[in-house]
């Protein structure tokens, strides 16, 4: 059909469908956009306080982080897929125990994409129900798997009394060794940054994060001594908390 089109014409198609290419994507993942509902990406910025995020398990690797977490004094914020809670729901519970935060990283971890409302609706529902119940802890915090938005999630989330949650800060720990993980995080690091790690790859397998226990290892007592300190997303977001 194009092929009959007048040049003017073919150009102005061309452009009408990029500009709109980048529109959806700055929707999908821009910083600014709520157009699939409401995300925070950091916390307050008037004190040197930082929330460390940690996605896609629990996993076999998790205890090994919680180890680590408490030996240097840290809550963190645990983004649980339903699907590992399930798997090992005693590991869940262990988080919980410690008294980290826990929230919402949909049931099976897809892409969100060009999914209906009904089955994002049901990702986050199932996942609530599952951490629910075997954590006791309802979660009121999301973060949609890769970071993607999509029509539905701001139903969702309305349906279900979530808050979306960013990052600042991505360490990139499923693909980069310790030391470029800790250089990204401390050269980015800011009051009121939410900084992204991951204790699982996605669901149903056992991952080495060998490379985000030493960025942790590393980071940790490197930012204690600038001054910064450590809070849960929730705490960071509402200090009062």
């Amino acid at each position: 059909m194009m092929n009959n089109m007048p040049g003017g014409a073919l150009i102005s198609a061309t452009t009408g469908v990029v500009a709109g290419a980048v529109v959806l994507g700055h929707a999908v993942r821009g910083r600014s956009s709520t157009f699939f509902g409401p995300s925070v990406y950091h916390g307050d910025r008037t004190r040197p306080a930082l929330a460390l995020t940690i996605d896609d398990g629990p996993s076999e690797s998790t205890p090994a982080l919680l180890e680590q977490l408490a030996r240097h004094g840290v809550k963190a914020t645990f983004f649980m897929c339903g699907a590992n809670v399930r798997r090992l729901p005693g590991i869940a519970r262990e988080v919980a125990a410690a008294g980290h935060e826990i929230g919402n990283h949909s049931d099976s971890h897809p892409r969100f994409d060009f999914c209906s409302g009904e089955f994002i609706y049901r990702e986050l529902a199932t996942a609530q129900e599952t951490i629910h119940s075997n954590t006791g802890v309802l979660p009121r915090l999301f973060r949609a798997p890769y970071g993607v938005r999509w029509f539905g999630l701001r139903d969702a989330q309305q349906r279900l009394g979530l808050l979306g949650v960013m990052w600042t800060i991505i360490g990139r720990d499923w693909r980069w060794p310790a030391s470029r993980i800790a250089r990204r995080v401390l050269n980015r690091a800011a009051n009121g940054a939410i900084i992204c790690l991951h204790d699982g790859r996605e669901v149903n397998c056992s991952p080495d994060i060998s490379a985000t226990l030493g960025a942790v290892e590393s980071v940790v007592p490197l930012l204690n001594k600038r001054g910064y300190h450590f809070e849960t997303v929730s705490q960071i977001l509402c200090p009062t908390n």
